[in-house]
């Protein structure tokens, strides 16, 4: 055996006890475009820390929180990283599920997010996740399609105004819907959006004492308005579709309006992958009458330690990297500005850049704004929450009212049987949990 032999084989030995001595870190995440981004830039992670490696499972967003909701409560240890919602962080950060994330580095400036954002995230002046995207809802349109038809979008629209555009610019011979909106249950897909345009309506999930509102008219008069709406103007099949069917559609030239998350707005506008990437105009999300409460959501996807992780330096190294001013600048060096994770960091709407590639980002940032979470309608309530409501038994409660109005779409149900069984079902969930005494 020569030397050159020994020594190559001396360095490949080293070679692969570096590699095998590497943490994994076990990462679930949802199928959306920026993550799907996140994961495409890893490499850039693992180059700097060679002692890390990431394993991603990437779930579709119902799936994703079935998944990690389970693994969380039984400590089961399958994740060293979940994406989690606002809603999760406090709840679960105060049933000691989640770690604290006290190691982002001296470099991290948790002082830059937004205060709305981190504030969500924050319990007990301790941060429990960090956020990766910040959202609310905003109205995307085809400004060809309105100019075509006569109409200007107003800066307030109302959602008569809504109404009546979605039904004019909607052309089925050439295959344009005019409004599409999420048709699929789960408490953050359809009901994300009914919860919200409920709330611009004046209606509310629960009156002070924690009884359900779905006998109230303006449940009735929402959910009519939203059932009208997908059938004059909404695309085949709307009861299946959530986020990323309705982004495929518009972005194919398939909507002529789409309301839903502000981060949307990057994926349309991309012309790369929207055909229509040239003509989308925003809007602030609709109010109803004279109310002007918009109802609109708060939302951030964010990145959490559970407590059952075994790998919580190496985890929370990642985090500090995924949702740092330098990832920022990484993903803008490789997909442009446009293309860069919005609603987390006050620095992001002061860049100059950032302005002029994203005609989206005044937008976005009206819109976040315009959201209250700790008033989401005009009558007063005991919860807090845009699109949802902050108590662990939303999650359940909130999937099998959006099942049932998600059958209303579909034609299997009526607008008043659906708001007599979420009423009925409701007020024994509530019950049971002791909120009605």
């Amino acid at each position: 055996m020569t030397l050159k032999t020994i020594l190559l084989g001396a360095c490949s030995a080293i070679a692969f006890s570096g590699l095998a001595s590497a943490e994994t870190l076990t990462i679930a995440t949802v199928n959306n475009g920026d993550m799907i981004r996140m994961q495409g830039l890893t490499s850039e992670f693992t180059a700097k820390n060679p002692d890390i490696q990431v394993e991603w499972v990437t779930l579709e967003e119902n799936v994703l929180r079935e998944r990690v909701t389970t693994d969380i409560a039984t400590s089961g240890g399958q994740y060293d990283i979940m994406t989690i919602g606002n809603y999760e962080v406090p709840i679960w950060a105060k049933q000691g599920w989640l770690l604290p994330l006290e190691k982002l580095g001296d470099t991290y400036d948790v002082d830059d997010m937004l205060p709305s954002i981190r504030g969500g995230l924050t319990v007990d002046s301790k941060l429990y996740a960090a956020p990766f995207y910040g959202e609310s809802a905003m109205i995307m349109y085809r400004k060809d399609l309105f100019e075509k038809a006569g109409l200007k979008m107003p800066e307030n629209p109302t959602w008569e105004f809504i109404g009546d555009a979605a039904r004019k610019i909607t052309d089925r011979n050439a295959d344009i819907n005019g409004m599409c909106l999420r048709g699929k249950a789960g408490w953050g897909e359809n009901m994300a959006f009914i919860t919200a345009l409920t709330n611009s309506f004046g209606g509310r999930w629960f009156d002070e004492n924690w009884k359900p509102q779905f006998d109230q008219p303006e449940w009735k008069n929402a959910l009519q308005f939203y059932v009208d709406l997908m059938k004059d103007a909404g695309p085949s099949g709307a009861s299946s579709n959530g986020f990323n069917e309705n982004l495929t559609l518009f972005q194919q030239g398939k909507c002529g309006m789409w309301i839903d998350a502000t981060v949307a707005a990057s994926f349309v506008s991309n012309p790369k992958d929207s055909k229509v990437a040239d003509k989308v105009g925003y809007a602030l999300f609709p109010t109803q009458g004279e109310m002007k409460n918009h109802g609109n959501w708060l939302w951030s996807w964010n990145l959490a330690i559970p407590k059952s992780s075994q790998k919580a330096e190496a985890a929370e190294k990642f985090i500090a990297w995924a949702t740092s001013k330098e990832y920022t600048q990484l993903v803008a060096s490789k997909e442009g500005w446009a293309n860069v994770p919005p609603g987390t960091r006050t620095s992001l709407y002061e860049n100059a850049d950032y302005e002029k590639a994203a005609g989206f980002a005044a937008p976005t940032l009206a819109a976040m704004n315009a959201a209250d979470i700790t008033k989401p309608t005009v009558k007063p309530v005991p919860y807090t929450g845009g699109q949802f409501v902050a108590i662990p038994e939303f999650q359940s409660l909130g999937t099998t009212v959006g099942q049932l109005f998600s059958a209303v779409v579909a034609g299997q149900s009526s607008v008043d049987d659906a708001l007599a069984s979420a009423q009925s079902t409701a007020t024994r969930e509530m019950t049971r949990s002791g909120y009605i005494k």
